[in-house]
């Protein structure tokens, strides 16, 4: 015994000393405020506001001898809600307890009321032996002072690795620039270590160390020109219904083609992010899901002829001249198949630009089959040219732009080498419904789908050279190879992110966008290419939808594009930048189930660019 006693106490006196100082040791999170996010000018998208919150000490409840059942009813009947939530808010998630319960420290404040009245916090506060452990105390949470305005951009914050959204406490962001920049918007959580008795009560302080809070985001984004583009596709799409067309979805872009950056993205449908400010049941998440998508870097769809500037930029590479005349027949024959031109219109004969104007199908058409000859048809050559794909590739199709934001779609080039996986994938599939089928014609598609699918058919390269068959382009994509048009041929990385700033507006580190690539075509030939678009909503396709329009104050060149959708009605582009003499801007909007191009589209691109530079009664957006 004695020799048990000295070796307890004198030879590992100071380690059973070390430990039980340790057994009473706990660490405590202190919140941190999140940055805000700020348009170019300084006005704020996303801020923190206070709101009153109610939490409850959970080691000061479960010290009372009910458990402090009786404080939660009495809590519950001042907030009005059933005490046995309360209860299941306030229990701690250990092994066997199921959400919902508190993930976090048991020595940290747990919110059960996330946005309280004054009224109800008075009572409270002016009662705590009614109330011991209940406070009522304000709490930064998330607000955005415009609304919906680009809620898809912005994205949203919710807890991570446990935590509540009224805490502050493990709250990281999920989407958009709130995922993105999550590093510099968090900031850094305190720390304090206390010692708690046998009780769990807080005895005393052994250090701690004061929350940092989160760098500013100043963005590209202008808050007006946002708004210019939302209300524009709103209305395209109530237009668009009103002409009993789906009009399911849609989106707009605006791109400064100097340097890349994003002045709006726009989606359709919208949705309020405050939503999700105190949490959001799973009931409301499943009605607001069909929202959440930003289609202006995830929405893919076939581009139709807003397409055609790639076509036309490789076939004048590949030796056509760019100052000749073709025709324009009302069909062309491709293999054993007649394409039509749009509504089977024959055009006459016409040059290139034209051919771009009046957006001529057939000579296109021409273009690929007599390209997709020389590679050798159905027996094609060692190493293909491929010149309409290689071409679109350069543009920056089929692969992600690099924006500053997670999530990005990547849209289809189709290719003979996708072509030959896809077929890989779905052969079985093919050669099933080939023998099961009850239609002769799905029979058939479906047999010549078996055998014969991983074929690059001269149908494949006429479809691609509109933009139809089995192309897919973001509306992004699409306004980064117009503005790359536009520049004389820089492809940039778009971003949103400006500048990362501390709170006393010092900069930390500013956000450049970087020249990804060149475009393969010489200056003249997109000197050409741009003098063509800028007769479009003069003479062309989108004649009847900018009448009117003073394009002497600001002439606009573009493109529209009416793509087919297996199953779908048309969707409805419109591509284009301005001043078309000397390119500042980018502007596409797209509306999927939203007809032509021309009577939709083309009409929400109208009235951004005169939102933008105060055109038609409107007070300009831009400085």
């Amino acid at each position: 015994m004695l020799i048990r006693l000295w070796d307890v106490q004198v030879r590992h006196g100071d380690d059973y000393a070390r430990a039980a100082a340790e057994d009473h040791v706990r660490q405590v999170v202190v919140p941190q405020v999140r940055g805000g996010i700020l348009d170019d000018r300084g006005r704020p998208l996303a801020r923190n506001r206070t709101r009153l919150a109610v939490t409850v000490d959970h080691v000061a409840l479960t010290r009372r001898r009910d458990g402090g059942r009786a404080v939660l009813e009495r809590l519950a009947a001042v907030l009005g809600v059933p005490a046995a939530r309360l209860s299941e808010q306030v229990r701690l998630c250990t092994a066997g307890v199921r959400p919902p319960c508190w993930p976090g420290s048991p020595y940290q404040p747990i919110p059960v009321a996330h946005e309280v009245s004054t009224r109800a916090a008075l009572q409270i506060a002016e009662r705590p032996e009614l109330f011991p452990g209940v406070s009522a105390e304000p709490v930064p949470v998330r607000e955005h002072p415009r609304g919906e305005l680009a809620a898809h951009t912005l994205g949203y914050v919710a807890p991570s690795g446990g935590g509540d959204p009224a805490s502050g406490i493990g709250l990281a962001g999920q989407e958009g620039l709130e995922a993105r920049y999550d590093a510099d918007l968090s900031g850094r959580p305190g720390r304090r270590e206390v010692v708690v008795d046998t009780t769990g009560q807080v005895v005393r302080t052994l250090a701690a160390t004061p929350p940092v809070a989160g760098h500013d985001l100043v963005t590209s984004i202008d808050a007006e020109v946002q708004e210019v583009a939302e209300r524009a596709l709103r209305r395209a799409v109530e237009g668009a219904r009103q002409r009993r067309l789906p009009a399911d979805a849609g989106a707009a872009v605006v791109l400064d083609v100097r340097t890349g950056r994003v002045l709006a993205l726009a989606a359709h449908p919208g949705y309020d992010p405050d939503v999700w400010s105190g949490g959001i049941s799973g009931r409301d998440y499943r009605e607001l899901r069909g929202r959440l998508q930003p289609k202006a870097i995830q929405g893919q769809w076939a581009p139709g002829s807003t397409w055609k500037i790639t076509s036309a930029a490789a076939a004048v590479k590949s030796g056509y001249a760019l100052d000749g005349i073709y025709g324009c027949p009302g069909s062309f024959q491709v293999g054993a198949r007649s394409f039509r031109n749009f509504r089977g219109i024959p055009l006459g004969s016409m040059p290139l630009s034209r051919a771009l104007t009046a957006s001529c199908d057939t000579i296109f058409y021409r273009f690929a089959y007599e390209m997709w000859l020389k590679d050798g048809g159905t027996k094609p050559v060692k190493r293909p040219k491929d010149p309409m794909q290689k071409m679109a590739a350069a543009f920056g199709f089929g692969k992600r732009t690099g924006i500053d934001l997670p999530g990005e779609a990547a849209g289809r080039l189709p290719t003979r080498s996708w072509k030959r996986e896809f077929w890989r994938q779905t052969r079985k599939t093919s050669c099933k419904e080939a023998k099961r089928a009850r239609s002769a014609y799905v029979r058939a598609i479906a047999k010549e789908s078996c055998a014969d699918g991983h074929r690059w058919w001269a149908g494949d390269a006429a479809n691609f050279s509109i933009g139809q068959g089995d192309v897919l382009v973001t509306p992004l994509q699409l306004a980064r190879a117009y503005a790359a048009l536009a520049n004389g041929g820089k492809l940039f990385t778009p971003r949103v992110g400006k500048a990362v700033v501390r709170a006393d507006g010092s900069v930390v580190r500013r956000i450049k966008p970087k020249v990804a690539g060149r475009l393969p075509v010489p200056g003249k030939v997109l000197a050409y290419i741009r003098r063509a678009l800028a007769e479009v909503p003069k003479s062309g396709t989108a004649a009847g939808a900018f009448a009117g329009f003073p394009l002497d104050r600001l002439a606009v060149a573009g493109k529209t594009g009416t793509a087919e959708a297996y199953g779908k009605k048309d969707t409805s582009w419109f591509a284009s930048f301005a001043p078309a003499g000397e390119p500042r801007h980018a502007v596409v909007v797209v509306v999927s189930q939203g007809g032509t191009g021309a009577s939709t589209a083309a009409p929400a691109v109208r009235e951004i660019w005169s939102g933008m530079y105060g055109l038609e009664g409107r007070k300009a957006a831009l400085r």
